[in-house]
């Protein structure tokens, strides 16, 4: 499994020549570093609807003629903007082509954004997602709860991508603690540094999570690692 971050929370995750992106903020990302019109995948994952992780997902949906996977309200909201949709809900799980969508708890919120109103978007999630024989975990904007270290016991997680942006996710010291409940190998930092107040130093979070023994990736966008 190959794992591109492509800045905020949007992940590309790529294994055995199937390829789907997880929160597509791309455009008016300034971390992003790519065009929608470059994307090219096999499908659309969602976490929740706030526009930071909404982002471009109509877009690369229609031009790639793939789903847009989310949970239920979320996915109705999508279907209507004229794309296919598959619609799940927390604790659900479902075999694709190629991949496995399961959708966790995770504690924030999710709305659509329409003009000046908010449309509810249903609960949001984290995702684990298996290809390849391998298991991500991108556990969305979230607050730090303890039925992660359930997630962790349930899963071999391979890999987790973990908001330390604070102010509207965990912060640093919240989502180390979750990395340890997650058991997870490596994590990827995420939901930082693209806006104000959300600053946080993401090498200094990957050298504490060396310090408990798992491996941290403070990847600028484009770049990858492998599972």
């Amino acid at each position: 499994m190959k794992i591109t971050y492509y800045g905020h929370s949007c992940v590309l995750v790529e294994a055995e020549g199937r390829s789907v992106i997880m929160d597509p903020f791309l455009t008016g990302n300034p971390a992003s570093g790519v065009s929608p019109k470059d994307i090219h995948v096999d499908a659309v994952l969602l976490t929740h609807g706030h526009a930071d992780h909404f982002g471009d997902c109509i877009e690369i949906a229609k031009a790639n003629e793939c789903p847009i996977i989310a949970v239920f309200e979320l996915a109705e909201y999508c279907r209507s903007q004229g794309v296919q949709t598959y619609g799940m809900n927390i604790g659900g799980s479902q075999s694709f082509d190629g991949f496995k969508v399961k959708y966790t708890l995770a504690f924030h919120s999710s709305s659509v954004s329409v003009g000046d109103s908010w449309i509810y978007a249903g609960e949001p999630g984290g995702i684990l997602l298996t290809m390849g024989g391998k298991t991500f975990f991108h556990a969305g904007d979230t607050a730090l709860f303890g039925d992660m270290r359930l997630i962790g016991e349930m899963n071999k997680i391979d890999a987790a991508a973990l908001p330390i942006g604070d102010a509207l996710t965990m912060g640093p010291e919240d989502a180390l603690l979750a990395a340890k409940w997650l058991n997870a190998e490596k994590v990827l930092p995420v939901h930082y540094n693209t806006f104000s107040g959300i600053h946080q130093d993401g090498l200094l979070f990957c050298e504490r999570l060396s310090q408990e023994g798992i491996k941290g990736y403070p990847l600028k966008a484009g770049e990858s690692f492998e599972i």
